[in-house]
């Protein structure tokens, strides 16, 4: 489309800055905007799944604060390789968490956002390490169905057969002719994204090869129906752990009935989180499930007014 090449690419207000880092053997694709400032916990932002970190550009250009903040690439996502993996464990991303936090924030405890699987991601962090985290933002992150002990064979059949067709090359992520092309299977996927967000983000969430394609950066093994069934009642005894003051927001368009209809629902899922000694909740209107893209102004206010919030005593 001839609009596509007449829009330039939205341009940062704090670009960020890109380093890697070394954790278990992998290097760690990690942006960085600010610098550490005493008395201020670092503010570290971690996406979703078939996502990178780029993706809270956005958002970090809308906050009013100055603030440290990082945002990695989860393993086998955007800029960190996995490329030896066949499949990938959440377990895995809890304790590259564990370690990024040794490295950038020591002992002092951080706020922790977290965008659907990142949201996920974070929110059993917390309850597992509940020292860590001073506040928790969940975004979306609702957690998945339930399952029965009955699922179990045919969720490893799954799996495997999952995994021989990745070895075997028949598993494979789409590519894409041309970054624009990109561009309108990002705003296909998310209708409100405008076009010169759509722009920037196609260059950062795909990658050109040689023959002038360009593919995801995402390793294939994520599409993998992971081999461990998922246990809600671990999950809420995670979540029953933290102590954090923790805000979870949901967009106005109902996401969990758009991906899982009767099978897991917000009233299961609002349900869960009472769990949660100290929890509240906000909606974000006109916005469906990528919130920060949609209203990162909007956003940025929630978050900020959350994490500079007075602890209740």
């Amino acid at each position: 489309m001839a609009s596509d090449t007449l829009t330039p690419p939205y341009q940062p207000r704090r670009p960020a800055q890109s380093r890697m880092l070394p954790i278990r053997d992998l290097q760690h694709h990690v942006l960085e905007w600010g610098t550490a400032r005493e008395g201020q916990p670092l503010l570290v932002l971690c996406h979703g799944w078939m996502d990178v970190a780029d993706s809270y550009q956005f958002l970090v250009d809308a906050l009013q604060q100055e603030r440290h903040i990082i945002a990695p690439d989860w393993r086998g996502f955007g800029n960190t390789p996995a490329t030896q993996a066949d499949h990938f464990i959440f377990a895995d991303y809890l304790l590259d968490l564990d370690y990024l936090l040794d490295h950038f924030a020591g002992d002092t405890p951080v706020d922790l956002v977290g965008h659907s699987m990142g949201g996920n991601i974070v929110t059993q962090y917390a309850g597992v390490r509940p020292q860590r985290v001073r506040r928790l933002v969940n975004l979306e992150g609702f957690g998945l169905p339930a399952t029965k002990p009955e699922d179990a064979p045919q969720r490893l059949m799954q799996w495997m057969d999952n995994v021989r067709a990745l070895r075997a090359g028949t598993l494979k992520l789409r590519h894409y002719p041309d970054l624009q092309a990109v561009a309108r299977r990002l705003q296909q996927t998310n209708a409100r994204l405008p076009l010169d967000k759509a722009l920037w983000l196609a260059r950062r969430w795909a990658e050109q090869d040689a023959e002038g394609h360009w593919h995801i950066q995402a390793h294939a093994g994520h599409k993998i129906p992971n081999h461990q069934l998922y246990h809600a009642d671990e999950a809420m005894a995670c979540l029953a752990c933290i102590t954090a003051p923790t805000l979870c927001v949901e967009a106005r368009d109902d996401s969990i009935a758009q991906f899982w209809g009767e099978r897991y629902t917000q009233e299961e899922y609002h349900a869960r989180m009472a769990r949660i000694p100290d929890v509240r909740h906000a909606t974000v209107d006109d916005a469906g499930h990528m919130l920060h893209h949609d209203q990162p102004e909007v956003l940025a206010r929630l978050i900020e007014d959350f994490l500079g919030a007075e602890q209740p005593a």
